[in-house]
């Protein structure tokens, strides 16, 4: 036997242990239910311009990507409740039947408001993919020596990144964009096989705890109107409109009832005690932070690349393997840092930083730039995000109490799509606002719809009139860019929130944080 498998690594529950095989088995279990949301997410991102074109929907087509992080975002605080309860491994198997099964109804859709639809209930699914896979890895390794297995979990993760973009291009020019929801069947089969497998080692606590679907009821449509203000505002309505002006006021309304309601509910959604601590808010405010950048960021740079650069989109998703392998090295090497020092608040400050100076370098491409440059672009860009990603997540899970670790996960994963959501509403309606106020500003006559076509819209204009278009959607994207890279600066100052705790080697309380 080898060595290492006879190892005995503390678990998740108290008095338990799991040997580095059976850690293996999780993992590999859990982390292809990630995987196919990594590959997902990645391959809609570079067919979505073609998706746009074949169902003319290019002023809608952030709904693409907002349909599902609103539905991900109210499902993942409800799993990780669920998973208290009932145990991860079901509750797992669940997601990947709804995100496959929505998959192929994705790739069937007709209309931009049947792929929309279809998204939604994607949404429901993948909701459960990262919460519950999260929280079956925090049961079985303790934060300090999560770091040790950080290479697996970021290698399939980069791996499906890295493909994932590829076999989006490869669909759209060869096959159809459709390809790139009808390949999660194959996935979910063998992620549900594999669930149902490694997952029964980890045993099922049953515990007496209501669900608070009142909760539930609330957040779903207070996140959705503010959605739909900072989507329509600007572009589908005025923003003194009077339906932007009820949204808002509506949507206030609910969260407001929401947040009174986790208040007194007594097994909250968003648990109010794990916003009393601190290392916990600051995680969650930063996840928050990091997704509305990272998501939106991931929807635009393909849409970039394609519309100014001209690049097709097979040579687009090529352009993401820099930025992905580039991750995967920074959180790897923040894995390991942390499972030898413990310490962890300093990499993801550098990393808030990076993430912005790669902000501020991508408002300065154009369709002149050369690819070598954007690729560096992109390498800074992923190596600062791997330096937040890892260390953010391990340090809200040590500082929250082991009987939240399923609530935390679900609260954790719910900020990040809210994040994502508004990150790519907001940055989405910038693009499409500035670069209308550009064309206004001409004698061409056109608006943001002149875009409905896609790239070969774009190309069938006169060579004088994409003289001028070109240049002005050039800008409105670096404005957009620009305004991500403010968002990452707040994130850097969130950071300097964080109490440096010593990460756990055997479950239970925290101990307290490291004098400075």
């Amino acid at each position: 036997m080898n060595p290492k498998d006879s190892e005995a690594v503390s678990a998740g529950e108290p008095g338990g242990t799991f040997t580095h095989r059976e850690i293996l088995g999780v993992l590999w279990g859990v982390l292809l239910g990630m995987t196919m949301a990594a590959l997902d997410s990645t391959i809609v991102t570079t067919a979505l311009p073609r998706i746009a074109t074949d169902l003319d929907g290019f002023l809608h087509l952030s709904w693409v990507v907002t349909a599902y992080l609103l539905t991900s975002t109210a499902a993942a605080p409800i799993y990780g409740k669920l998973s208290d309860l009932y145990g991860r491994r079901r509750l797992l198997q669940f997601a990947i039947v709804v995100f496959t099964l929505a998959s192929i109804a994705c790739g069937l859709a007709q209309t931009m408001g049947m792929l929309i639809a279809a998204r939604v209930f994607q949404g429901i699914g993948g909701g459960g993919l990262f919460s519950l896979g999260q929280a079956a890895i925090a049961d079985v390794v303790s934060a300090r020596e999560r770091g040790r297995y950080q290479a697996y979990i970021t290698g399939i993760w980069g791996a499906a990144s890295i493909c994932g973009p590829l076999i989006g291009g490869l669909c759209v020019d060869y096959l159809t964009w459709r390809w790139g929801f009808w390949i999660n069947l194959p996935v979910g089969i063998i992620a549900f096989t594999l669930v149902a497998r490694a997952l029964k080692r980890i045993p099922v606590r049953r515990v007496n705890r209501s669900i608070d679907f009142l909760g539930a009821a609330l957040m779903v449509p207070g996140v959705t109107a503010w959605m739909l203000v900072c989507a329509w505002g600007g572009i589908t309505f005025p923003w003194s409109s009077p339906t932007i002006l009820t949204l808002t006021g509506v949507g206030l309304m609910f969260l407001i009832a929401f947040a009174l309601q986790e208040l007194r509910a007594r097994d909250a959604l968003l648990p109010p005690r794990l916003f009393i601590n601190r290392n916990v808010r600051t995680v969650l405010i930063t996840q928050f932070l990091i997704a509305a950048t990272l998501l939106s960021t991931a929807l635009l740079l393909p849409v970039f690349l394609q519309l100014v650069g001209g690049y097709p989109a097979a040579s687009s998703g090529a352009f993401m393997i820099p930025l992905i392998g580039s991750q995967m090295v920074g959180s790897i090497a923040m894995g390991k840092r942390m499972r030898k020092t413990g310490r962890y608040k300093r990499p993801p400050q550098i990393g808030f930083i990076g993430i912005a100076l790669s902000y501020g370098l991508y408002a300065t491409m154009n369709a002149t730039t050369p690819a070598w440059l954007i690729a560096i672009y992109f390498m800074i860009n992923g190596f600062s995000i791997g330096l937040c990603m890892s260390p953010l997540t391990v340090a809200g899970q040590n500082a929250a109490d082991f009987r939240d670790l399923g609530s935390f996960s679900g609260t954790s994963g719910f900020f990040r799509s809210l994040g994502g959501s508004f990150g790519t509403a907001l940055l989405w309606t910038a693009l499409v606002l500035s670069f209308g106020y550009f064309l206004a500003g001409t004698n061409l006559g056109l608006g943001p719809d002149v875009l409905r076509g896609g790239p070969d819209a774009l190309a069938a204009l006169p060579d004088a009139t994409r003289a001028t278009v070109i240049p002005g959607l050039t800008h409105a994207f670096a404005l957009t860019f620009l305004i991500a890279g403010v968002i990452s600066l707040l994130g850097f100052v969130a950071t300097c929130f964080i109490d440096e705790i010593p990460l756990r080697t055997t479950p239970g309380k925290a101990p307290e944080p490291i004098s400075e």
